[in-house]
């Protein structure tokens, strides 16, 4: 369980500034999530191989197939500053 004082110390450590109302329901929402992480905790879980999805993909990235590109024009349309070849930006240093 936890209680206010943990919860403002939290918040100062994260440079949050919370009113009496937000500390009581962060407190009451932290507290949730503490209780399900116990019953998550208690859980048996011997013989139970880790994952790293839920689903059983192999793969989902589309493949990488050559395909022609839109014409120069038509995407230098929308930029709002171009040369005529390239995308103009303004330079970061």
């Amino acid at each position: 369980m936890i209680d206010r004082s943990t919860v403002e110390k939290i918040a100062a450590l994260a440079r949050l500034r919370l009113d009496d109302e937000e500390a009581e329901r962060m407190t009451e929402q932290l507290g949730r999530v503490l209780d399900y992480i116990d019953q998550l905790s208690r859980l048996d879980t011997d013989g139970v191989e880790p994952l790293a999805h839920p689903l059983d993909l192999v793969n989902a990235f589309d493949g990488d197939d050559p395909a022609p590109s839109l014409p120069r024009e038509d995407i230098l349309a929308n930029a709002p500053s171009h040369d005529g070849e390239c995308f103009r930006v303004p330079p970061v240093l």
